[in-house]
């Protein structure tokens, strides 16, 4: 197995064929003078020294080299390993709401983004553990299984936005159900955490007997509430711009509000469980860094995972070694290959 780690300097991978266009320009127009100056073979007999295959070999050491100083800059890395890796942790699901009510900006950037930012904030805390990712809004929708990647679990976070799922509305039961039945093995004793990142607007009923069902399997749930008390209205945009806000039926204005006392409700259905104000990062961070040391780690195998080490010292040396054997070659015949005569360069010498 193999990584590049720079990849962008493969761009200049592009400048050897111009290289070799110019190579050929010159060697055209060179013999086009010399067509234009006197006979090719009288001026052969009046250089017999110059080789016609060298300059040839002395540009394609300079390519040569430059390909591989440029792969020394990308630096591949080979694996020379696959292991198991055993670690300590717990397994945790965040559950973010996407529906169109986190798109208000009674606080800032919005309730979406900032969702995003307290769950990357979290990830950069953890050490070992395991974490997936869910979205729902109307219904549930499962963003990342279980992994111990935490870059990989960044990118998908970043793609997560309000038109991933259809349905619309706010059904958190739809998330628990989701993550107790399918993000959590029954037969891992691993213990498990679900963070909802919510405004609350729960448009269903169920998300507190959900909560109780996913009790028994021995989940604990924290909530964390994004959004004001006071709320605010949603803003359709279009290119970044606001064009306007979100309507009901009646024409008016929707002004959605922070609904806390859902969140908690639920969170207290589990035994463990919490719910926090998500308008601070920090008072979340804390919180839950809290959680997660009054909660027992439990070992398990994780990813197989890559020894990956640096071969760029190789590209280096085959290029730099092109580069100074193309300086110290030249372009007059060697004697022992002229005697040979491997390209046909003495017949016209012959008298």
């Amino acid at each position: 197995m193999y990584e590049l780690e720079e990849k962008g300097y493969l761009y200049l991978l592009f400048v050897v064929p111009m290289l070799v266009l110019l190579f050929l320009y010159v060697q055209y127009w060179k013999r086009k003078k010399q067509v234009a100056f006197g006979d090719l073979d009288l001026i052969k007999k009046l250089s017999p020294e110059k080789s016609l295959f060298k300059p040839t070999f002395k540009f394609a050491l300079v390519v040569f080299g430059l390909i591989f100083i440029i792969l020394a800059l990308v630096n591949p890395k080979m694996g020379v390993k696959m292991e198991k890796v055993k670690r300590q942790g717990i397994d945790i699901v965040f559950a973010i709401d996407v529906s169109k009510s986190m798109l208000a900006e009674d606080i800032a950037p919005n309730r979406l983004e900032k969702s995003k930012q307290i769950v990357s904030q979290l990830i950069n805390q953890l050490g070992s553990d395991r974490i997936g990712i869910i979205a729902y809004s109307g219904s549930a929708f499962p963003v990342l299984p279980m992994t111990s990647d935490y870059a990989v679990a960044k990118m998908f976070l970043q793609t997560m936005n309000p038109g991933m799922i259809s349905s619309q509305g706010t059904s958190i039961d739809q998330a628990i159900d989701l993550a107790a039945n399918n993000f959590f093995d029954k037969k891992d004793k691993t213990n498990k955490l679900l963070v909802i990142i919510s405004d609350g607007e729960d448009h269903s009923d169920n998300a507190q007997n959900a909560a109780e069902d996913a009790q028994k399997l021995g989940l604990k749930i924290v909530t964390v509430g994004v959004g004001t008390e006071n709320g605010g209205p949603i803003p359709l945009k279009r290119n970044g711009v606001i064009e306007s806000f979100q309507k009901d039926q009646d024409n008016q204005v929707v002004i959605t509000k922070r609904n806390a006392t859902v969140l908690a409700a639920i969170a207290k259905s589990t035994k463990g469980g919490g719910y926090i104000d998500g308008n601070s990062t920090k008072t979340v961070l804390d919180y839950v860094k809290k959680v997660l040391d009054n909660t027992q780690k439990t070992e398990f195998e994780g990813m197989m995972m890559a020894d990956y080490k640096s071969q760029f010292q190789w590209f280096l040396g085959f290029g730099f070694f092109c580069l100074f054997l193309d300086i110290f070659l030249t372009e007059r015949k060697t004697k022992w290959v002229r005697k040979m005569n491997l390209f046909n360069e003495e017949k016209n010498n012959i008298k």
